[in-house]
């Protein structure tokens, strides 16, 4: 017995509950996508690589020494 739904239908067999699946997964993505591409969750689009690195050592990741030689290697 189909319901009147055809075969496309929410049926135990048709394929309704992937398409909303589907529909589930895509939208989360283009949210993900929407608040990496802002900024949100600690992605910087704009950041340059002196800033990370002042902020490496700014945080004590990295020494004054290793610092100063990695500078010298970005600004090369």
């Amino acid at each position: 017995m189909m319901d009147g739904y055809g075969m496309m239908g929410y049926g135990y067999f048709g394929l309704g509950w992937l398409f909303q699946i589907l529909i589930l997964v895509l939208f989360f993505v283009v949210i993900w996508w929407m608040l990496k591409s802002s900024g949100s969750f600690g992605f910087r689009a704009n950041e340059s690589a002196m800033d990370i690195l002042k902020k490496r050592l700014a945080s004590g990741e990295i020494s004054q020494k290793e610092y100063e030689a990695l500078r010298k290697e970005i600004e090369k």
